[in-house]
């Protein structure tokens, strides 16, 4: 009985490690906090500068 399990038991942790493989979790990958803040001030960096270009080309036109 002992043998008969043990070996059930292998093979049901190979059959699950199997699966596991070729289902991958749903989750997201993980982004830390310093790399979150960093991505932020990037975007906030981005925004003002197209925000300040955008403004530049209205006043251009205005000037004219």
């Amino acid at each position: 009985m002992n043998r008969r399990k043990k070996i059930n038991q292998i093979l049901s942790k190979k059959a699950k490690k199997a699966n596991a493989k070729l289902n991958p979790g749903h989750k997201p990958r993980y982004i830390s906090k310093a790399q979150r803040a960093e991505a932020g001030s990037q975007d906030t960096g981005a925004s003002l500068s197209a925000d300040a270009s955008d403004s530049a080309e209205v006043q251009t036109p205005a000037e004219s």
